[in-house]
C-alpha cells in the first residue's frame, strides 16, 4: 500500500480499496485506468463511491494533485460519473 499512498490523492483508505480490487501498486493503476479502478470499487468494495474518489483517482494515476487538474478534464469525469449513475438506476 505505501507505493499508492505515495501518489497524490490517495490515502490509506483508498489504497486498501485499490488493493481490494487488485490495484497494488501505482504501475498498475496507471495501467488499468481510473475510470476502471473506480469501477472495480464500485462494484466489490464501496458501491457509495463518489466523483470525489473518481477524480482523486484520476490525478493520482497522472501524478497530479486535484487542483492541477484541467477543468474540462473534470467536467469529462463528472459526465462519466453521471452517466454511470444513470446506468445504476
Amino acid at each position: 500500500m505505501s507505493d499508492l499512498t505515495a501518489l497524490p490523492e490517495i490515502g490509506p483508505v483508498s489504497a486498501g480499496q485499490l488493493a481490494a480490487v487488485g490495484i497494488p501498486d501505482a504501475d498498475t493503476l496507471r495501467a488499468v485506468g481510473a475510470r476502471e479502478a473506480f469501477a472495480r470499487i464500485r462494484a466489490d468494495v464501496d458501491p457509495g463511491a463518489c466523483v470525489r474518489m473518481l477524480t482523486g483517482l484520476e490525478c493520482a494515476a497522472r501524478g497530479i494533485r486535484a487542483r492541477d487538474l484541467p477543468p474540462e478534464d473534470k467536467a469529462e469525469l463528472r459526465d462519466w460519473f453521471r452517466a454511470l449513475e444513470r446506468k445504476a438506476v
